[in-house]
């Protein structure tokens, strides 16, 4: 499938500062990619050079297929963006704002009302549609951003920080929406919120300090969450020697007499055989948990890690 984004070797300085350092990644259409970082990792300055708003200080971007320095037109034609702070109009009515929004993003007149009406229903703005910007919640108010980013349909929709104020329900429906689009487009969801990611994408890329030190898929991320290791406590005191005689096994640690920590192969997977010795020897399962790496182990590690670097 021909990417929908290709950004080679991206860099951008600020003065002596390098604000983002040979980026570089793809995007196809049906993926939904979290741009993780810290504050002040670089996402906004990476984003920024992605919507054509900030030239990279070298590095190359394709959008759909068409290169953004050499033909800006045709690649933002395909470009939908809502910035960290939405761009509204908040003296307009939602349904002036977006009919201004068409005229902006070139949708021809005749086209013009199915497009805002389709993006309204999308959006969950049809119930208020006749009021001002001003007056609407936080919540109806980032809607309007996305409306705006998706209204001429484009092939690549970037969202920087969408989530960032909402209430816990308004964070739920705006995430269903990102996963809404992703399905129709490519989707680029920048954040500094590890659970976003992971309910919201189907990749994610970690940067820090203006570099990429990660560039994985939501399963990769999961299995690299698995530890190998299993939580187990019993009615009465295992027989260690027993249980380190499974395939698989690597470990025992001893927690309390009737508690301990199983370090296992991550491929060979010896939880099923482990139960069944137990409960063949009468020790009484109580639990068998696996013990996994949260996503925030996985950050903090690995920017811990490139910070020693």
């Amino acid at each position: 499938m021909t990417p929908l984004i290709e950004a080679e070797h991206l860099t951008r300085y600020y003065g002596q500062h390098c604000a983002v350092n040979d980026v570089s990644f793809t995007l196809t259409k049906g993926e939904v990619l979290g741009f993780l970082g810290a504050n002040g990792a670089g996402k906004t300055t990476t984003m920024q050079m992605l919507c054509g708003n900030l030239a990279p200080s070298a590095g190359r971007i394709n959008i759909n297929g068409f290169d953004l320095l050499d033909r800006p037109k045709a690649a933002k034609r395909n470009l939908g963006y809502l910035p960290d702070t939405p761009p509204l109009y908040k003296e307009l009515s939602v349904q002036e704002f977006l009919l201004y929004c068409a005229q902006l993003h070139g949708v021809a007149k005749s086209a013009a009302t199915k497009a805002i009406d389709r993006t309204k229903q999308r959006c969950g703005l049809t119930d208020v549609a006749d009021r001002l910007i001003a007056n609407l919640s936080k919540g109806f108010q980032q809607r309007v951003g996305i409306a705006q980013a998706i209204l001429h349909n484009p092939e690549v929709i970037v969202l920087d920080e969408p989530t960032v104020g909402l209430d816990p329900i308004q964070i739920r429906e705006i995430r269903a929406l990102i996963r809404e689009l992703g399905q129709d487009h490519g989707v680029i969801l920048s954040t500094h919120i590890l659970t976003e990611v992971q309910e919201s994408c189907s990749h994610v890329q970690i940067i820090h300090q203006g570099r990429l030190i990660l560039n994985e898929t939501i399963a990769g991320l999961n299995r690299q969450m698995d530890t190998g290791t299993l939580q187990v406590a019993t009615r009465l005191a295992p027989d260690v020697d027993s249980l380190m005689t499974i395939a698989g096994v690597s470990s025992i640690e001893n927690i309390s007499e009737n508690r301990i920590k199983i370090h296992h192969s991550v491929t060979a997977n010896p939880t099923e055989q482990i139960a069944e010795r137990i409960i063949n020897a009468g020790w009484g399962l109580l639990e068998l948990t696996p013990v996994k790496r949260s996503m925030e182990d996985i950050f903090i590690s690995l920017t811990q890690e490139h910070r020693e670097l």
